[in-house]
Parts: structure tokens; C-alpha cells; sequence
């Protein structure tokens, strides 16, 4: 899968932009608050509709001006789709080959991205929410039924906190209604650990493989953990469990007013020599960790879709010595992945990554290939 083209208007500090990408390596350099970012996640939005910079959405559009949009070409071996993503104030339009598209489902993967910035340490330092985010925007990518699923998990997530709210406050409501929407909340519960499960496995297996190579270390794992404990994931087994423990937690959840078991309350966590990273790592080891998580998540692409993602790599240059940035330029060439990336300067770059690679500069909005 490679992005071929990309076009911006109106976007961030981009009047209008289009440029042609290397189908390799391409490296945007330029000072810091020049643009280059905002590159990546036009990228970004480009792929997921949304951007993963949180709360920073109403300075997309260009001050002064009512929309903002991005364009790009795709091209999957001999397949070529374009895309597009149109954002007002109030709404935001999709567009596939000029057709557009209501359901953000229908419009999901049609471009894969993998993204590693500075603020990834969030992944290991931060909140569960933030972890359960990376794996919904992985997975989503990879699987249309885990989307469909997830979005149709939460909609009957949210209905039955209100109706447990109702339940609590009305002695006359009907327990029935509850009990048909717990079921339903099973079934969905059940494909998304099952897929979870799957997922992180997979990490898990290789992820200190890719660690040894970056670092000459080992000694990473990754683990899942749902708030209820599993003996297995088989579905019977699963709907059994989760019937027992919603049963058993009835007057639980209607004091609280909320679902307080399920997939929605999930987390996942590294450890390194036995320890977990988050208390028991330092900021380099943890940034390591995750970009070996993320290098696991090619593998993971390229085998359930057939075709590698497009490889975002935010300022990383700076954040890696010499030979572990060498070692991971020399992954990327060996694996034959697109792969944009940003930096302030090229130096102790090799040559010979730099002579297949496009080189763009960034300057105040305006790029040009040098």
C-alpha cells in the first residue's frame, strides 16, 4: 500500500499543497513549527477520519477560511483509489473515487497507517483509555467486523447506563428490557476480547524480537488484562462468564448507574525483565518499547490484509542515537514499507538511505522537494 499523492487545502498553516511521495523512504525536514506535523496528520485524517492530536481539532481550518480539505491517491498493487475528506465546522464529508461516503465504517482502511510520535510514552505512561484507543484504531483498521462491532458495543454500552439509571429510580421499570440488552452487550463483548486476545497475542510473540533488534536487549512482553478475569476465550466459555458476572453484579450497576465490567474498561500493559514498564523503566526504554509495538504492527497488517500500512514517524530521529537509528532505517529498507517521516536536520543519516529516499522541506506552509 503506498500513498501516492497528497493534496491539502486550506489545512493547519497549507493554503494549498500537493505533492507526489517516494513509494520508500520520504523525509520532511524543517525547522520545528513549520508545518511538518501537520503533514503527518492530514495523513492521519486522511486514513482515519480523525486526527490523533486530542482537542486541537478547531484550528484545522485555516483561519479566516470555512473548510478545510484533504485529498490523496492510494494505490494497492495494480488499485488505485482516491480519497477524500472535506471538514467544515460542523461536519465532515468522505469521499472514495468521487462517491461519497456516509458510514465511517464503509471508509476505514481504504488507507493504513501506522503512527509513532514523541507522545506515544502516553501509551505506556497514561490512562488505560489511551491504550484501548490504540488498539481500536489498529484493529478498526484491520477488521471491518471488529469495527461494525465495537460501534454497535457502544451504542448498546450507552443505552443500558441509561437504563440502569431508569431501573434505579423507577421501581414499575421493566428488569426484561435490561436483561435483553445485557445479552446483546455479550455478544458484541465476546468478538471484541476474542479479537483483543488474538491481537496482543500476536505482539506479544514478536515484540521482544524487535526489541533485541533496536536495542541488543531483551526481555519485553506485552500482556492483556479485561477487569474480569478469563480462564479462556472460547465463546462459550466467555458468554457464560460475563452472563455470571452481570447477574452477580445487578444491584452493583444499578447503584452506580453504569456498566462496570466489559471490554469498554479493558487495559494492556509492557514489562521488561519482569517489571512493568510504567513504573519500572525509563523514558527511553518505554519509547523503545513502543516503537517495537508498532514494528510488530506491520507484521500484523501485511498478514491479515495482504498489504503493508503507510509508516508515520514523528521527529523520531531525535529521540534515537546513531545506531539505533541506523537499525531501524535498515528495517524499513528491508521490508519494502512507504515510510514518511520528519526531522529537524539529516544529519548521521547514512547516504545510502537518504540517496532512495524524496526529500521534502518544509518552510511556513510551503513545501518543496529539494
Amino acid at each position: 500500500m503506498n500513498l501516492t499523492k497528497i493534496n491539502l487545502i486550506n489545512f493547519r498553516n497549507y493554503s494549498n499543497n500537493s505533492i507526489t511521495l517516494n513509494s520508500k523512504m520520504n523525509i520532511f525536514i524543517g525547522n520545528n513549527a513549520q508545518g511538518k506535523t501537520n503533514m503527518l496528520e492530514a495523513i492521519i485524517i486522511l486514513a482515519l477520519t480523525k486526527s490523533h492530536r486530542l482537542g486541537v481539532n478547531p484550528n484545522i481550518i485555516q483561519f479566516n477560511k470555512n473548510k478545510a480539505s484533504i485529498k490523496g491517491t492510494v494505490k494497492i498493487d495494480k488499485f488505485v483509489s482516491k480519497l477524500e475528506v472535506n471538514i467544515t465546522n460542523d461536519e465532515k464529508k468522505l469521499k472514495i473515487n468521487g462517491s461519497e461516503i456516509k458510514k465511517v465504517a464503509d471508509y476505514i482502511s481504504h488507507l493504513n497507517v501506522i503512527v509513532f510520535t514523541p507522545d506515544d510514552l502516553e501509551i505506556i505512561k497514561s490512562s488505560p483509555n489511551i491504550r484501548r484507543n490504540l488498539l481500536n484504531i489498529q484493529l478498526s483498521q484491520i477488521s471491518k467486523q471488529y469495527l461494525d462491532t465495537y460501534n454497535e458495543y457502544n451504542k448498546i454500552l450507552k443505552t443500558r447506563n441509561e437504563y440502569l439509571k431508569i431501573l434505579f429510580n423507577n421501581s414499575i421499570a421493566d428488569k426484561n428490557y435490561l436483561d435483553i440488552l445485557t445479552e446483546r452487550l455479550i455478544e458484541k463483548a465476546i468478538i471484541i476480547y476474542q479479537k483483543r486476545k488474538e491481537y496482543l497475542n500476536y505482539i506479544d510473540e514478536k515484540i521482544d524480537f524487535y526489541y533485541k533488534e533496536i536495542t541488543g536487549l531483551s526481555g519485553l512482553n506485552v500482556y492483556y488484562v479485561p477487569n474480569i478475569e478469563f480462564e479462556n476465550y472460547d465463546y462459550e466459555y466467555l458468554k457464560s462468564r460475563l452472563t455470571y458476572i452481570y447477574n452477580k453484579n445487578y444491584i452493583k450497576e444499578l447503584n452506580y448507574g453504569m456498566t462496570m465490567f466489559g471490554p469498554h474498561r479493558d487495559d494492556f500493559y509492557f514489562e521488561l525483565d519482569c517489571k512493568d514498564m510504567k513504573y519500572f523503566a525509563s523514558q527511553g526504554q518505554q519509547r523503545l518499547a513502543i516503537l517495537a509495538f508498532k514494528l510488530v504492527e506491520i507484521d500484523i497488517f501485511t498478514e491479515f490484509n495482504g498489504t503493508s500500512p503507510v509508516l508515520l514517524l514523528d521527529d523520531i530521529f531525535s529521540e534515537l542515537d546513531l545506531k539505533k537509528r541506523n537499525k531501524l532505517l535498515k528495517f524499513i529498507s528491508s521490508r519494502q514499507i512507504q515510510s514518511i517521516l520528519t526531522t529537524t536536520d539529516l544529519k548521521n543519516i547514512s547516504k545510502k538511505y537518504l540517496d532512495d529516499s524524496y526529500i521534502f522541506e518544509v518552510k511556513n506552509g510551503s513545501i518543496e522537494r529539494k
